[in-house]
């Protein structure tokens, strides 16, 4: 068996030049359109795609390695080409579990095209299980899209965006309808995207003015609210899991330039670098000790996904826990970095104060930590009476 080698897919002279135009497209607000050109020549965009199809063949385990090492050079890339990712992946646990409804999005990857996820919408807490998209059902089988979704990430360039609507005419409705529309006149992209962190992932708001899903492009129609089905479980597991990979990868590298920044810095008073300090040398320890719990939470959860373990009603709980857990952790690790670092973190310009603010962004992706909780005191003590 041979050994997983995630510098083969991520080699270090392009995570350097990655890493090199981060602060730049921060800067800027502007999208990592060189990063997207070479992780796409890299064959990046069909990593979980089957090397019988064209693709990379690696497990949900290893594209999570793989997004930590991406994030640690750039968040934001990383987390763009997440969105692309996780339909990639929904397509791959799919297929794992005999469902080939998503060979489209397979071969399209293969082919050259960038999807994004088109699900977040604004003020609605339902998520996967409702939608304010209007799925309006044409005779042939395909339906029209009109309604607004925000966080699309990728938006100057994906080319089929992955969504979902309310068909609320059909003689079984309402039904929840998951397809795919491709990039026509009736999708507006507003150029609204100016936040304080994850700047180029341009994850602008996307209108939808009747946009048509083919039939052959609608993938499931399931009821409304809390769902077992393959699809939610898919889109569920590998969201939150790459998500989690995401953050670690920030964790990870604010710890190393933490590290790197105690070894530079020479104190006044002693003569001797700051990593000799036992004050900064807790820190780091606090640091390094918070970190080292994530990779393997996640990569236990990859491998159940991958190899089809049953937590039964404990998974959605694990999942969206293991997500909580990152995000929080990673938060609280740039917060231990930004202190080992001083002063000069706090300039805009300083790849932690821009891992500062990137961090943030983690707490708004599902599941919030609200939605966590109750989706794991639901698992624990069953749902509330009444």
């Amino acid at each position: 068996m041979s050994v997983f080698d995630p510098a083969a897919h991520l080699p270090d002279e392009l995570i350097d030049r990655i890493r090199s135009r981060a602060a730049v497209h921060d800067r800027e607000n502007t999208f990592p359109s060189d990063d997207l050109a070479e992780l796409q020549a890299a064959g990046y965009l069909s990593i979980l795609v089957p090397a019988e199809l064209g693709g990379g063949g690696l497990s949900l385990a290893e594209a999570s390695v793989l997004q930590q090492r991406l994030a640690g050079a750039a968040p934001a890339t990383a987390l763009a080409i997440n969105m692309h990712l996780v339909w990639t992946g929904v397509a791959k646990v799919l297929a794992d579990r005999g469902i080939d409804s998503l060979r489209f999005v397979q071969e399209g990857a293969v082919a050259g095209e960038v999807f994004a996820f088109g699900i977040s919408e604004a003020g609605n807490d339902l998520v996967l299980f409702g939608s304010d998209t209007d799925a309006a059902p044409h005779p042939d089988g395909g339906y029209a899209f009109t309604g607004t979704k925000i966080f699309t990430s990728l938006a100057p360039v994906w080319t089929q965006l992955g969504l979902h609507g309310l068909d609320t005419t059909s003689l079984d409705a309402p039904q929840m309808v998951y397809a795919f529309v491709p990039r026509t006149d009736a999708v507006t992209t507003r150029d609204d995207w100016d936040t304080i962190g994850m700047r180029g992932t341009q994850s602008r708001t996307t209108e939808l003015h009747g946009a048509v899903a083919p039939a052959d492009r609608v993938v499931r129609r399931i009821a409304p609210g809390p769902n077992p089905d393959p699809l939610v479980f898919g889109i569920f597991s590998v969201f939150e899991l790459l998500l989690a990979s995401v953050y670690t990868g920030i964790a990870r590298r604010a710890l190393e330039v933490a590290v790197a920044t105690a070894q530079r810095r020479t104190s006044k008073k002693t003569g001797a670098t700051y990593s000799q300090d036992p004050d900064i040398r807790w820190r780091i320890a606090e640091m390094a000790l918070a970190y080292d719990a994530l990779p393997p939470q996640i990569a236990a959860l990859c491998h159940d996904v991958d190899g089809l373990a049953d937590h039964g009603g404990q998974w959605f709980a694990q999942l969206a826990g293991v997500k909580h857990r990152a995000v929080t952790t990673a938060k609280a690790v740039v917060d231990e970095a930004i202190l080992v670092a001083g002063g000069s973190s706090y300039f805009a310009g300083a790849e932690l104060g821009r891992l500062y603010r990137d961090v943030l962004a983690g707490l708004f992706h599902p599941s919030d930590p609200e939605s966590a909780h109750s989706t794991v005191a639901t698992a624990w003590l069953g749902p509330i009476e009444g």
